[in-house]
């Protein structure tokens, strides 16, 4: 329902302007109301102050930001994590007529230079963006020149390091925020714990009572939990399947399940296919398209599915590998019955499952050794210094995302301080003759760049700059120089192409022992592994459950309540089932001997043990990627075991130098 005009926010924003909500709403998305929690978040927000809301997937989380963008004075500045969910919205929005784009990686030089046009001249209404952004010192300079007057952040969860998919550049956010003076800031998620919760409003300055949520019951949601063990899962789908009309979406682990799956379904005459991160972009919007249109009745699919499918008839979700954590059961299933009709939702769950889940969340822990090694580094360059993650992530074999974390816990503890980012390098294809590009321009301006365009690195088309190796050749700031190159692009002189992010930081205080810092780095690190391990733990659990299943991941949530819902297992009266993990076994004499084989290979990037257990468990790494060891015969070898397991195996056949390190 919209505000009743007896509200006081509705009194405060006058029914004149309630009115037009109204026909805004109706001449652009078609609806004469808003759903239910929409009115609750779009009246804080216009009367300019920020606002958490917690919705449900498909709950219309959009259309509270997508409204008032339309009634606002300025640019809305959207900021999604992800390239799929931006173009799928931007193209709704330009379809309805509403002037909207989206500013990523995909785009080209003269694609970037129109979109700048626009925005200059004040012609768009929302610009979506993803969180890397920020860290764009040509993005920050621009951006300051428009009249930004809301900022919506999708997937705000992930800016709480106890969230469930923690990204360290999404803390980033509040400060963007605060420095371009925006107070209305939107901040959405539909997956937030109590905890997660009070970190998004105390980073957004958000009043508790500017807190919305909506319910996690939904009563046309059957959810079901099925002990099973591998060999019996195939069969269990296919009988699920046939007794379920409409799409379904089958989620799993890993990618190779996905197809796996997938060609199992279509052998036994289902229209399935698969879908994952490791598909070509061709093939996978294939897939979706398909599965969207009806002419795919079953996806089966990774995580990589689901973020802004918009289809409402979605009959089943089956959780055919657990998912790992409660959070993206809630969301996974929340894409089901989006019409309100009926719609299964399924979690098979088994034990042998559990290695390969915990394995992935082992192998994003760095060694101690391994931290030793990052810290010395990032703080070992000086007063003032800029890094590039990549080189860092590939030099000391940590994840980009660890990397990141780190740089976090140094800024949050006061030890060094970001002042930007910027690209290492610049190319420019000139598109005049050099002498008309120089003449016309004061002679000192003539002189300099002159000077400038002769110290870069010819090529036949492209020329190459350094900005802050040209700044200590050239005595002048890199400042200079790189204004003077864009300058060049903005004059319609050359064409400007930018790579090699590095990030800015400056020293703020002693850092003291730095083995004592990486050891407490390394602790937090210990912390987060437990947390993960604990919300994986919480899913196998919903298994041995005795109480309303929906209840308790509503409670989780924090949403009590008042009575059993139902429609759950439990309240259908299916007893609960202890899952006991099976033993695992011991490594053979051929699997030693291949593992010996292994080390006698000398790679640098499996040096340490924890390196060559990830190798063992299948699990890529920055150094093992860079020197392609995920086609080596023995990657993933011992994928069925533990992880701590294999990092004893791997103690035991590195040389006793080794021991202990990483």
């Amino acid at each position: 329902m919209w505000l009743d005009a007896r509200d006081g926010m509705a009194q405060a924003l006058g029914l004149d302007f309630m009115d037009e909500l109204r026909a805004l709403l109706r001449e652009n998305f078609g609806h004469e109301s808003l759903r239910s929690g929409q009115a609750e978040v779009i009246g804080p927000l216009m009367a300019g102050r920020p606002v958490l809301a917690v919705f449900p997937t498909g709950g219309g989380k959009s259309l509270c930001y997508q409204l008032p963008a339309l009634a606002l004075e300025g640019l809305t500045l959207v900021i999604s994590p992800l390239i799929a969910l931006m173009k799928d919205q931007v193209e709704s929005l330009t379809r309805r007529g509403i002037a909207a784009a989206r500013l990523d990686s995909t785009m080209d030089a003269e694609g970037l230079r129109a979109l700048y046009e626009d925005l200059d001249a004040g012609r768009l209404r929302m610009l979506y963006i993803a969180p890397e952004r920020l860290a764009n010192e040509r993005f920050r300079e621009r951006v300051r020149r428009w009249n930004v007057a809301m900022v919506a952040v999708d997937e705000a969860h992930c800016i709480s390091e106890w969230g469930h998919n923690f990204r360290p550049d999404y803390l980033k956010i509040a400060r963007f925020c605060r420095r371009l003076k925006v107070a209305r800031v939107l901040a959405l998620t539909a997956t937030a714990t109590p905890k997660v919760a009070a970190d998004i409003r105390r980073a957004f300055r958000i009043a508790k009572e500017d807190h919305v949520a909506l319910g996690f019951h939904r009563p046309n949601l059957d959810l079901r939990v099925t002990p099973c063990t591998a060999t019996e899962r195939k069969a269990l789908l296919l009988e699920r399947l046939a007794s379920i009309d409409g799409a379904a979406v089958v989620y799993v682990t890993r990618q190779e399940t996905a197809e796996e799956v997938a060609t199992f379904l279509k052998s036994q005459g289902l229209a399935a296919s698969a879908y994952h991160a490791g598909l070509p972009d061709d093939f996978r919007a294939a897939s979706q398209a398909a599965f969207m249109s009806g002419e795919t009745r079953v996806i089966v699919a990774t995580i990589a599915f689901g973020m802004g499918i918009d289809k409402s008839d979605i009959r089943a979700v089956i959780h055919y590998n657990m998912p790992k954590s409660l959070e993206n059961h809630a969301q996974e299933i929340g894409r089901a019955g989006r019409d309100g009709m009926p719609a299964h939702c399924e979690c098979f769950v088994c034990a042998d499952d559990l290695t390969v889940l915990e394995n992935f969340i082992y192998s994003d822990t760095p060694g101690l050794g391994a931290l030793e090694n990052l810290v010395h580094r990032i703080l070992g360059l000086g007063a003032s210094f800029d890094i590039s993650v990549y080189d860092l992530a590939t030099t000391c074999d940590i994840r980009n995302s660890v990397i990141a974390t780190v740089i976090a816990y140094l800024e949050n503890d006061g030890i060094v301080e970001a002042t930007g980012s910027h690209y290492h390098t610049y190319k420019l294809r000139f598109l005049r003759d050099l002498n008309r590009v120089l003449a016309g321009r004061a002679k000192n301006e003539s002189r300099f760049l002159g000077d400038l365009i002769g110290r870069g690195k010819a090529a036949r088309s492209w020329t190459t700059f350094e900005p802050s190796v040209l700044s200590v050749e050239m005595g002048v700031s890199r400042e200079k120089i790189v204004a003077a190159l864009q300058e060049l692009e903005l004059a319609g002189d050359a064409e400007l192409a930018v790579s090699g992010v590095r990030q800015a930081f400056r020293m703020k205080s002693d850092p003291g022992d730095l083995k004592a810092l990486a050891k407490r780095y390394a602790t937090m690190f210990a912390d987060r592994e437990n947390a993960d391990l604990a919300r994986l733990s919480q899913v196998m659990g919903l298994a041995s459950r005795k109480d309303c299943l929906t209840a308790f991941i509503a409670a989780y949530f924090g949403e009590k309540m008042s009575e059993p819902c139902g429609h759950c297992d439990r309240c259908r009266g299916v007893p609960a089932v202890k899952i006991r993990r099976k033993s695992t076994r011991v490594p053979d004499d051929r699997e030693w001997a291949e593992l010996r084989a292994v080390v006698d290979e000398n790679h640098a990037a499996l040096g340490t043990p924890r390196q060559l257990a990830r190798f063992l468990c299948g699990m890529s790494s920055p150094a093992s990627t860079r020197a392609r060891l995920g086609r080596h015969d023995a990657f993933g070898m011992l994928v069925d075991l533990p992880f701590a397991e294999v990092l004893t195996v791997a103690n035991a056949v590195l040389p006793e130098g080794e021991w202990g390190k990483g």
